[in-house]
């Protein structure tokens, strides 16, 4: 590319950052007079998506005052802010603090399910390591023992299932990794892990196919043909009694 050529295209570029951003709320921050103003004046930007100016008004606020009865509102609009630019270790550290902080405040309840959410978003991809999705799992069952009867405990719920389905499906993986490299007793241990830890997800039928599977490498072979069995059972029509029939049949082929 010419000299020229990338000029145009890192213009382009500054264009198209300019515009997202517009997105997430780039502004003037506009004039205020008092601190209520202020505070009111974040509550609209806030509603209006403009989060970068509601963020600068809500730190100053903050900062200005330490001691009102509105600053625990100012510190969790702005975790909800943080979130909404996708800054989720900053929202992290707002609702930590307001948690802390102001633990009698009327927002404390929302701020510890929402510091689930900080958490749960700084998770990286499954194949990863999942120290960011343990912490949320954790910050949500804290949420729901420390607040029964929020408005957010349904949707507390549904995330720790979620969250329990993807960490029973990792452990899955990996026993079935170990039964592709013929190493049946490390696999065994994963997949155990899943019944014994996370017995109310959908990976416990994978596991139990995979410990069948593992009898099978061993060669305890009618061991393997009735935890099949089992699965076909137990999954009627579904894929996963597919796969258990496929493997039963062929180990009652090489059986006779």
């Amino acid at each position: 590319m010419t000299r020229a050529g990338r000029r145009a295209f890192a213009g382009l570029a500054a264009l198209l950052l300019i515009a997202a951003l517009g997105g997430c709320g780039a502004g003037q921050i506009p004039a205020v007079h008092s601190e209520p103003e202020r505070l009111e004046t974040a509550r609209q930007a806030m509603g209006k998506r403009e989060y970068t100016v509601a963020i600068e008004l809500l730190k100053t606020y903050v900062s200005n005052n330490a001691g009102s009865r509105d600053v625990d509102e100012a510190v969790y609009r702005l975790g909800l802010c943080y979130l909404g630019i996708k800054e989720w270790a900053s929202a992290q550290v707002e609702f930590e603090r307001l948690i802390r902080d102001y633990p009698e405040s009327d927002s404390s309840g929302s701020a510890s399910f929402r510091l689930g959410e900080a958490l749960f978003d700084q998770t990286r991809p499954k194949d990863f390591d999942q120290e960011y999705t343990h912490k949320a799992l954790d910050q949500w069952n804290d949420y729901l023992a420390s607040y029964p009867g929020h408005w957010l405990n349904p949707e507390a719920r549904r995330r720790i299932a979620d969250v329990r389905a993807r960490l029973a499906s990792k452990l899955a993986d990996a026993g079935h990794l170990y039964l592709k490299l013929k190493l049946p007793d490390p696999a065994r241990v994963y997949f155990h892990r899943v019944i014994d830890e996370y017995p109310d997800t959908p990976s416990v039928g994978e596991a139990r196919l995979g410990l069948a599977l593992c009898d099978a490498r061993q060669g305890k072979r009618n061991e393997a043909i009735e935890q099949l069995k089992q699965v076909e059972a137990a999954h009627p029509g579904g894929a996963l009694a597919k796969r258990a029939a496929s493997e039963r049949a062929r180990l009652e082929r090489r059986s006779g």
